[in-house]
């Protein structure tokens, strides 16, 4: 999974690689390095 550190705070719905069922991706980074990540489910 790419992220853009350019971007400080992010959140967005993917496929999963994996299953392909969506997923929630939130994070936030400082200087170009990832201080916080999640990766959650989103119910069907």
């Amino acid at each position: 999974m790419l992220l853009d550190c350019s971007v400080s705070e992010q959140s967005y719905v993917e496929d999963c690689e994996i299953c392909c069922n969506p997923i929630r991706i939130s994070y936030r980074a400082d200087s170009g390095a990832v201080e916080q990540f999640e990766a959650s489910e989103l119910g069907q």
